[in-house]
């Protein structure tokens, strides 16, 4: 197994035995479920709002998850010690991030699967139509998490994990709002106000891209090219945000 492979199985396992991540599984396992006395009350709209509640509830779960793994992910291994074991070792440190990385959204891709296989039964179950959308969703949702543990790895590269977990979720909500900003501002008559909401919009990611939670609650079909623009939209700021965080971890001396 190479050195990459390891510290990222290493990562998966960590995460894993995590309580935390224990006990957000089985939290989503029970709302889940539990959702099923949401649509005792909504006769008409049965399948929208199984829907919405499932895949709701898998974002603010999952979000939640990856905020707590990624803004945590270096002062765990600073507290611990182990990080002056990793850098006294013929490991770059642009692998060890890379690798952390790719622990963290192993194990949100787990947990994932989990929920989306807990929701696909829920649906089978009610006798809910299973469309394409759905899954499109799911699959949306894990490039978001990408976004967003790549950002909370940015922040922890230099901050605590407290600082990084505010500042990773406030660039999350702020994440969901670029694409409104953008649209409120192109109608303003400053030309201070335009530009400001431009390099916003631009500056930041825009997570609308690959959430099409609205589009499976409302059984709208999306197109391959629209799915596929948004995951390599996602694939690229991830790119750029793990390679700010490389520079600053190459910087960072640790005594």
């Amino acid at each position: 197994m190479s050195a990459f492979s390891a510290m990222m199985w290493n990562g998966f396992r960590e995460a894993r035995r995590n309580r935390v991540t224990v006990v957000v599984g089985v939290f989503a396992a029970v709302v889940l479920l539990s959702s099923t006395l949401v649509t005792e009350v909504t006769v008409t709209t049965f399948d929208r709002v199984l829907t919405d509640f499932g895949l709701g509830m898998m974002s603010i779960i999952l979000v939640f998850l990856a905020v707590f793994l990624s803004s945590s992910l270096l002062s765990r291994e600073i507290e611990r010690r182990t990080i002056f074991l990793v850098v006294s070792k013929p490991v770059s440190r642009t692998q060890f991030l890379l690798a952390r990385l790719a622990g963290t959204m192993l194990t949100l891709g787990a947990l994932l699967v989990a929920m989306t296989l807990v929701f696909l039964s829920q649906l089978l179950m009610f006798r809910a139509e299973i469309t394409s959308t759905q899954l499109l969703a799911s699959a949306g949702l894990w490039f978001e998490l990408l976004v967003i543990s790549s950002v909370g790895i940015l922040f922890s590269s230099f901050a605590g994990p407290a600082v990084s977990a505010i500042a990773t979720t406030g660039l999350y909500f702020t994440g969901h709002l670029t694409g409104d900003l953008y649209a409120i501002a192109s109608r303003s008559e400053s030309t201070f106000i335009q530009v400001l909401g431009k390099t916003i919009y631009y500056a930041l990611p825009n997570l609308e891209r690959v959430n099409f939670r609205p589009q499976a609650t409302y059984a709208l079909p999306v197109d391959a090219s629209t799915f596929l623009s948004g995951a390599a939209y996602s694939v690229a700021w991830a790119g750029v945000l793990i390679a700010l965080a490389t520079v600053i971890f190459e910087r960072r001396d640790f005594r």
